[in-house]
């Protein structure tokens, strides 16, 4: 596995792509994996439970703000070269 991540690491590095995502994703998907699977046990099963505290439905927010200002400006490059031609 780390094998197949070092080439994937290359081919984003000779894409001129940023290998820093795929390494913390590589490093704290399965910390993140086990701990959602921890809430899901203790609230038993019920997804609602992100939605319904508010530290975690802060943080939702945030993230989707967070996501939709980093999109943001692709979409709206995008849709200049679009209406360019």
């Amino acid at each position: 596995m780390a094998a197949a991540f070092g080439f994937i690491g290359y081919v984003f590095v000779k894409l001129e792509m940023e290998p820093a995502p795929l390494l913390l994703g590589f490093v704290l998907g399965p910390m993140m994996e086990e701990n959602l699977r921890r809430a899901l046990l203790l609230s038993r099963g019920e997804p609602a439970v992100f939605f319904t505290r508010p530290i975690s439905l802060t943080l939702l927010v945030i993230s989707g703000i967070l996501i939709a200002l980093v999109v943001s400006p692709a979409i709206s490059k995008r849709r200049e070269e679009a209406f360019q031609e």
